[in-house]
């Protein structure tokens, strides 16, 4: 396993970054029990545990030592991460010691508050959880729904990280109960969606494991198979709760794989338009033949019954009323699904644009720059010349938007003007999708989707996920600010927006 030191400098930037989530608790609430901790027995005992949460994804990763960690991932995760392990072991028994807090509240409690000591006694009972959060109230409070053990949300003081939260954010995090309030310890992990749904697969699978798969099973999720508790709990229905404090390290352990795989391999989005094809966008140039006029083109066009004049220079390219839906390809249904549509829903297939001297075509596919060209060319004849076909993967227009930034095509508009047209334009594509296929949802629509209880619970988490991803947007950027309560009443599923 990788190599870990305990330096003072470690444990004092870890208190900082503690108490900063935290909030509530006073900034040397723990300042003691940290510089308890680099006592022997404490200290091996603590490295040990480390070592389980973190230990190994740097074997699989070649990371020799925390420190290098520390320069990859940046200090705060490092601290984070070294965080969780801390507040994992305040929970364990060291052999011949007992426990930490209980030792150290014997020996040194007398110069401890009755705050701190509440809350190092409710660290020691706390168990890490993964948990949904919702009702954010900046400052102030959070709902948190746990994920693994179910149960209604609670309430949640908590004032810094509310600043960060955005809803349905799913976090792992120790909640604490102090003197009957509840607030958040120090480690709070923030995973993304499909990590998440990885992790509760493999906790709630341990339940199930066979005596035989046992040996597998421990070595696949790196499990504490010297941990009493763990022949007990596996493959037995016992208390979520105490299987939870054994697995405590997976947290730790699915977080910084999916970590380090995002930074050093960032993805990006897989998405399809709505033919199931990989989106690629595609121009095609025609370049009019020298006695072709505007007229003779403008006539040409408006011969064809799928292309709907924007303008007298720009047309819109409509799939049929009564298209037939191709078949999905395979793995199509775990990409982001890509549709524009025009106000009355009819879905845009592609843009034509008359310029100076040239007709322009712009899809998003390949297959359909090919359809295109079966529809545009004859209706066109001796009007243009061949194609200059221009192609630009989806890496290569994040990579263009880097390196120039956003262009708003209203630069000139005040905020409050921007933000109503984009609005106005993400209601009607979301009034649009109400009643079109989402692969999410097992290629039905939404108010389908509302007719069984497999379809609502599919509705509620594809809701929660649109309502995450425009959360998280820059918060000038008009996309964050979008509300889409309309959506849940309309579908009638206020009642599981919790």
């Amino acid at each position: 396993m990788g190599s870990f030191e305990c330096p003072r400098v470690i444990i004092s930037t870890t208190l900082a970054m503690a108490n900063g989530a935290r909030g509530m608790a006073s900034s040397d609430s723990l300042s003691g029990l940290m510089k308890w901790l680099a006592k022997d027995p404490w200290r091996g005992g603590f490295l040990d545990v480390l070592d389980r949460h973190i230990g190994r994804v740097l074997d699989e990763q070649e990371i020799p030592d925390f420190d290098e960690l520390g320069g990859l991932i940046g200090p705060d995760w490092a601290m984070t991460l070294w965080g969780c392990a801390f507040e994992d072991f305040l929970t364990k028994d060291v052999d011949g010691a007992g426990n930490i807090v209980d030792d150290y509240l014997k020996r040194r409690g007398w110069k401890e508050s009755a705050g701190n000591k509440a809350y190092m006694a409710g660290l020691k009972d706390s168990v890490m959880s993964l948990y949904e959060v919702s009702d954010i109230r900046p400052a102030r409070s959070f709902l948190a729904r746990d994920l693994l053990r179910g149960g209604e949300p609670v309430s949640v003081s908590e004032r810094t990280a509310t600043k960060t939260f955005k809803p349905w954010d799913r976090v792992a995090m120790r909640i604490v109960n102090v003197r009957g309030t509840m607030i958040i310890g120090g480690g709070l992990l923030p995973f993304e969606l499909e990590t998440s749904e990885r992790l509760i697969a493999a906790i709630g699978s341990v339940e199930n494991q066979g005596s035989a798969d046992i040996p597998a099973f421990i070595d696949e999720l790196g499990v504490d198979s010297d941990d009493p508790k763990f022949d007990r709990l596996i493959g037995t229905a016992n208390d979520m709760t105490d299987l939870l404090r054994v697995l405590a390290p997976q947290f730790s352990n699915y977080f910084l794989k999916d970590l380090l795989d995002r930074m050093v391999n960032p993805a990006v989005p897989q998405m399809t338009n709505s033919d199931g094809e990989d989106m690629e966008f595609m121009r095609l140039v025609y370049r009019l033949a020298d006695d072709a006029t505007d007229g003779q083109v403008r006539a040409a066009l408006s011969r064809a019954p799928d292309l709907d004049a924007a303008s007298e220079t720009f047309w819109n390219w409509l799939e049929p009323e009564k298209a037939t839906r191709k078949k999905r390809k395979a793995g199509a249904d775990n990409k982001l699904g890509f549709v524009t549509t025009m106000g009355d829903g009819s879905v845009v297939l592609g843009t034509i644009e008359l310029k100076s001297k040239t007709i322009e075509l712009c899809v998003n596919s390949e297959s359909r720059a090919d359809r295109g060209r079966r529809m545009l060319e004859p209706l066109l004849g001796g009007l243009v010349r061949a194609p200059l076909v221009e192609r630009q993967t989806l890496e290569q227009a994040f990579a263009e938007h880097r390196e120039h930034g956003s262009s708003s095509a209203t630069p000139d508009l005040p905020p409050d003007e921007q933000h109503r047209i984009l609005h106005d334009a993400m209601h009607r594509h979301y009034r649009a999708q109400l009643d079109q296929p989402i692969p999410a949802l097992g290629n039905i629509s939404p108010r389908k989707a509302t007719r069984s209880k497999k379809g609502r619970d599919k509705l509620v988490a594809w809701l929660k996920l649109l309502e995450n991803k425009s959360a998280k947007h820059e918060p000038d950027d008009p996309m964050a600010s979008y509300d889409f309560t309309w959506m849940w009443e309309e579908l009638g599923v206020s009642d599981l927006r919790n």
